[in-house]
């Protein structure tokens, strides 16, 4: 038994440790990019971070983890840097979390819509308000966000990804 023989295997078991889900063998195909609940797969995307935690403020990440299925219209990282300076570090803390649920929640939506299935609509948001869907020369618009991304799969619904954080009427 060479070197080799021993280190390479040890590797091998040490990216897995520090890249699970990464696998190079073909008879172990790494699963779908659409694996695992709303929730872990916008933690898992580096665009959500701080969507992340304002979920995790909020205490919504259970509501992203249940059974859904939601359609999310998440804010990307540059959305929330949209705000006006100090806003975001506002709504973080404990005091104000129902107001941080409230517009979190304005961005979910109940049933599983693909881009394909979204048309000019008021969509039932589960904060209890309706916001404006508008598409036009196949542009979708939510609530005056811009639709950059959309279908990202998970277990329990989809997640279009927007330029602009959405605030409850």
């Amino acid at each position: 038994m060479n070197k080799r023989t021993i280190i390479l295997p040890a590797l091998a078991c040490a990216a897995a440790v520090a890249f699970p889900g990464f696998v190079t063998a073909q008879e172990h195909p790494a699963p779908p990019a659409a694996s695992g609940n709303l929730a872990t797969v916008a933690s898992a995307n580096p665009d959500f971070t701080t969507l992340v935690a304002a979920l995790r403020a909020a205490d919504l990440v259970a509501t992203l983890q249940g059974k859904g299925p939601f359609t999310v219209f998440a804010p990307n990282n540059a959305a929330f840097a949209k705000l006006p300076p100090g806003a975001l570090d506002d709504l973080m803390k404990p005091e104000n979390k129902k107001k941080l649920a409230a517009i979190l929640k304005n961005h979910v939506a109940a049933g599983k819509i693909m881009a394909a299935e979204i048309k000019d609509t008021r969509l039932p948001m589960l904060n209890g308000d309706r916001v404006e869907i508008a598409v036009e020369n196949g542009n979708v618009g939510f609530g005056g966000a811009k639709v950059l991304r959309t279908d990202i799969s998970a277990s329990n619904g989809v997640i279009h990804v927007i330029d602009t954080v959405v605030m409850p009427d």
